[in-house]
This record gives C-alpha cells, structure tokens and sequence, in this order.
C-alpha cells in the first residue's frame, strides 16, 4: 500500500484596493475591492483607508490610492497589523498624488507581530506648488499584552517627488539585528519618522525642537531645502503617540487644518 502524494496547502490570502479620486475637495471618484475600503468625511476633506480583514501576513496584498487637486487630509481607521507570515510577505502600497494645496498622510501606527513579513511602499506625488507631511510610525508588539517581538522583517519604502523628480527618499529595513545595542533600535520598540515637504518648512524647526518634550521618548528634528525631518524613538507605543500628536499640533496649525485626524484616538 503507497502512501497517498502530499499535495500543497493553498492558504486564502487578502486582496484589496480603495481608490479616491477628489475634485475641489469633493468625492469624484470611489472604487472599492476585496478588504480595502475608504470613507470621506467633511468637512476636510478627510480620506480614511480601512482594512476589514483586520491585518496583513504573508501573501496578503493592499493598495490604498487618492488622487486630489486640493489639500486634504489621509490617513488609517486603526493601527495596522503585521501578523506571523508562514510564508511570503504581506505588501502593502500606498499612492498618493496633489497637485495643488497641502496633503496630509498620517496613518496610524503599523504593529509588527512576532514572525510577520511587511514589504510596504509609499509614493507621494506633489505638484509644482503643493506640500506634504507625511508620517510612518511602527511598534513592535503591544506592551501592555506582554508582547516581546525578536523576529520579523520590514521593509519600508517612502517616495516624495515633485514634478516626477524626487525630493525626499527614504528606505527602511528592520530585521531583529536592528534590535541589538548601540546602534539601531537600541532597546527601542516603537520609531516613528515625520516628514513635512514645504516652501518654507525650515521656519517650523524651532517650534518643532520645542515640544520634543514627551517622557519616555527620544527625538531629534533637523531642516534643510524646504524640507523638515523628526525622529522619534520610545519604549511603547503610547508615549510615541502622544509625543506625535504634540508634533501634529504644532505641524498641522501651520497648514490650517486640525490638529489630529478625527479618527485619532489618544
């Protein structure tokens, strides 16, 4: 009697992509598929991507797009997370365009569980004269579960261009070496980086210095060619947060806007 031939398991894997196309601040274009979805609030606007399948692993694949011709504000519903991937990577891509006004892109965090795999790309593209900030925050586990991350993989991609040249690249690769002291994490298992693209976004570096102030957390904050960059470092994701809704104060009253997405929860 021969054994019968072992035959592959083909896990069901996530699919989705949520389009928003806007026009004078107003809802033109909404395509929805698979797990990915988006919800416009006004006023704003105010762009929400979604993910009902409620996270990523390994082969799951979401795509989140806007298109607008004035500012507005991006961002997620919850945290994102990364969970074990037995095989693959999750992906995510992320395409955004302006072409005129000041986009906002402020997700909210990515949580990275023990084994996950995330390969995720960033593209913004601004017009002649339009501005963005733009946020990535990643937390490693969730503390107050006792959580304690030591392998994963994330490869994180950010593209700002202007006019299809690029003004602001920046690669991410976190692997548990990053872990180890000196360098890197250092102890750390939440990092977030805050990226304001502006005519002028020098003149917030002193503002932004003067609130790095929140306990618990690490952060540096430099200028140059109308760009601002920040750093942050903490122990939890919780004091990141708040530390980040201080920046967003000072960042987004500049621009106008309020001074937290309204499905922010702190």
């Amino acid at each position: 009697m021969t054994a019968a031939p072992a035959h592959p398991i083909h896990h069901q894997r996530t699919r989705g992509t949520a389009e928003v196309g806007l026009a004078g601040g107003r809802l033109q274009r909404l395509f929805q598929q698979g797990s990915a979805k988006a919800i416009v609030l006004h006023p704003g606007p105010e762009v929400v991507f979604l993910n009902t399948a409620g996270g990523v692993t390994g082969g799951d694949e979401l795509d989140y797009r806007l298109r607008t011709d004035a500012s507005a504000t991006a961002t997620t519903q919850t945290a994102e997370r990364a969970y074990r991937a037995a095989e693959d990577m999750a992906r995510i891509t992320v395409d955004l365009a302006i072409a005129d006004g000041h986009l906002d892109w402020l997700p909210q965090e990515t949580i990275l569980f023990q084994r996950s795999a995330l390969a995720r790309k960033t593209r913004v593209a601004l017009g002649r004269e339009a501005s963005c900030l733009v946020l990535e925050a990643v937390v490693l586990g969730r503390a107050a579960m006792g959580e304690t991350v030591t392998e994963f993989t994330l490869s994180d991609r950010r593209e700002i261009t202007r006019g299809g040249r690029p003004v602001l690249v920046e690669p991410l690769m976190l692997t548990p070496k990053a872990l180890q002291p000196p360098a890197a994490l250092s102890g750390a298992r939440a990092v977030a980086s805050l990226a304001l693209v502006a005519q002028g976004a020098e003149d917030a570096l002193s503002p932004v210095r003067a609130v790095l102030s929140e306990p618990g957390v690490q952060g540096a904050a430099s200028a140059f060619d109308g760009k601002l960059m920040v750093r942050l470092m903490a122990a939890d994701g919780w004091p990141l947060r708040r530390q980040i809704a201080r920046l967003l104060t000072v960042l987004r009253t500049r621009s106008m806007t309020t001074p937290l997405p309204r499905v922010w929860q702190i």
